[in-house]
């Protein structure tokens, strides 16, 4: 008897359109597989589709808030039904960047130096803690999207401009900004899949070079570092996985500067 996975895919998320072609993707691949395959939304037809279909697996293809934050998690927890990825918890600690990095800290895990913004403070002060403890530029973000969502590489000249525009998440990260390569590390369960290495023809791996296929990022395999350097960045993201309590697949993103790996976060 063919097993039947529901996938969730859209959502309400900035990051819908790239949830919904993940949804279309991952269908096509387990059709292939001869898996019975029903997509839904996560929307009020969601409880009728998950009753009416009786998955045997819930595949959760959503990105960005909603998707990976735990609050899926929380509903798909009252089915009794085996979903993908990382449960409850883990979700809610990888999506939030302030607790995360925390955590990497607490557990010496090198990542970049940061501080929170609340909007609480004038622009003169903020720029003076800034000089203070990160030096320019820095890397403004949300606290808590994906897919590198309203990112930005700030000056001294453009970080007012830039805050202003993200008054609405009422508060954000302000992190130091590492030069250097794009490196992610990709575990599944206990196993290291590898290393791989991202050249982006924009100023960073941004939304644009992540998602626009005319952005040409290079995606590099094999990573052109040595094994015991390899070895390290694949046990940091391996250690990163296991301390948040992921399960599944993680995604981990470096940068890679002056013999040093920089953990920005997990996904």
């Amino acid at each position: 008897m063919k097993k039947k996975i529901l996938i969730l895919s859209g959502g309400i998320s900035k990051e819908r359109l790239i949830s919904l072609d993940t949804g279309l993707q991952v269908a096509k691949e387990l059709k292939k597989h001869s898996y019975k395959v029903k997509i839904s939304e996560p929307d009020n037809y969601l409880v009728k589709n998950i009753i009416q279909f009786k998955p045997d697996i819930i595949f959760n293809a959503l990105h960005g808030q909603f998707g990976e934050d735990g609050y899926i998690q929380t509903i798909l927890e009252q089915f009794n039904i085996p979903y993908t990825h990382s449960g409850v918890i883990a979700s809610s600690i990888a999506m939030d960047k302030e607790i995360s990095k925390k955590i990497f800290i607490k557990n010496r895990i090198n990542t970049p130096k940061f501080i929170t913004y609340l909007f609480d403070k004038k622009n003169s002060d903020l720029i003076k803690e800034i000089e203070k403890k990160l030096k320019f530029p820095v890397v403004v973000k949300p606290i808590n999207e994906g897919s590198s969502v309203n990112v930005f590489i700030c000056s001294k000249k453009n970080i007012s401009k830039i805050l202003k525009s993200m008054e609405s998440y009422k508060q954000v990260m302000i992190e130091e900004f590492i030069a250097g390569r794009e490196i992610q590390v990709a575990i599944m369960g206990n196993k290291k899949l590898g290393v791989i290495e991202l050249r982006p023809k924009r100023k960073f791996y941004d939304y644009q070079a992540k998602y626009n296929t005319n952005a040409k990022t290079q995606h590099i395999i094999p990573v052109d570092l040595p094994k015991n350097q390899l070895d390290q960045v694949m046990n940091m993201a391996f250690k990163a996985h296991k301390i948040i309590g992921c399960k599944g697949v993680t995604r981990s993103d470096f940068k890679y500067f002056k013999n040093k790996f920089y953990l920005l976060e997990i996904n």
